[in-house]
């Protein structure tokens, strides 16, 4: 294995770092944060360095002078960047010989920019793909070096599509690091033309509303669950987050107006009238709701 420092601080992070430990691959370095306000599936990879032995930093700036002295003491080969959600500058980039290698969950050129996971099922993809990549210093712009088709089920959520792509980048970073050892690594460059970059999320792209249709709105749920903060509705001046939901398309109710709760089971089991049918929701923070008025 060629001399490598390892960048994260998400689960994938996690997950990929043990993995490489685990069949014996050795890590000189490791770069992490000891906690975070903009990723909700942190995962702090101190654990790791200690249980390992592996010498570490935290840092909330991946390429202030601290950070960068770190990694130059330790003359790094290659470097592997996974699940950091700032941008690496051009000095940082240029210390490893083979590069520094990113890691997105799309089929780069396409999907290129923030919240992959949580776009594709939003937007009701039926693919993805777990891409890693030699970084530039654009946003996910690199050469590509390993690429591997993800299917997203239609019962598929955050938390399942989640461990899919773990699953198959584990696989993959085991080839490419076998690969950057014995010289057998081919970059492929992307068409940039040729792909589209997603946005960061708002609040408001997370917030239910009634008159979207029964798939709208379970694409929605399933795509911000577990591990992520949650889709939500108002209710009142409160936010109610919804962890799971099914949607029933169905003309019974067709005259009744969107947002009407049809049926309560439980504070965290009940059903609303939506544009096109109803949607039973699952699970969701308890809400004490009337049988009858309007959300």
């Amino acid at each position: 294995m060629k001399k490598t420092i390892f960048i994260g601080c998400v689960e994938s992070s996690y997950v990929l770092l043990e993995c490489l430990l685990q069949h014996k691959y050795s890590v000189i370095g490791i770069i992490t944060a000891d906690n975070s306000k903009v990723n909700a599936d942190f995962h702090s990879l101190v654990p790791l360095a200690k249980k390992y032995k592996i010498d570490y930093i935290c840092t909330k700036d991946i390429n202030d002078r601290d950070t960068i002295t770190f990694i130059k003491s330790k003359n790094p080969e290659v470097i592997y960047c996974f699940g950091w959600s700032r941008l690496i500058k051009s000095e940082l980039l240029s210390i490893p010989k083979y590069g520094v290698v990113g890691f997105h969950p799309a089929a780069l050129p396409a999907n290129r920019g923030r919240h992959p996971l949580i776009w594709s099922l939003v937007l009701g993809l039926d693919k993805t793909a777990s891409t890693f990549f030699i970084m530039d210093e654009g946003a996910d712009t690199g050469d590509i070096i390993s690429q591997e088709e993800i299917i997203i089920d239609d019962t598929d959520d955050a938390n399942t599509l989640y461990n899919k792509v773990l699953e198959t980048a584990k696989k993959q970073i085991l080839e490419f690091t076998a690969q950057f050892a014995n010289g057998t690594v081919r970059r492929l460059p992307q068409d940039i033309g040729n792909g589209n970059t997603w946005r960061k999320r708002g609040q408001l792209d997370g917030q239910i509303d009634w008159r979207m249709s029964c798939k709208g709105i379970y694409n929605l749920v399933r795509g911000l669950t577990h591990p992520y903060v949650g889709a939500h509705f108002l209710y009142g001046d409160k936010e109610i987050k919804v962890w799971k939901c099914e949607g029933i398309v169905s003309k019974e109710y067709q005259n009744i107006e969107p947002g009407k709760v049809l049926y309560v089971n439980s504070p965290k089991n009940y059903m609303v009238k939506v544009y096109d049918g109803i949607i039973h929701i699952l699970d969701s923070d308890e809400v004490n709701l009337t049988e009858g008025e309007y959300l």
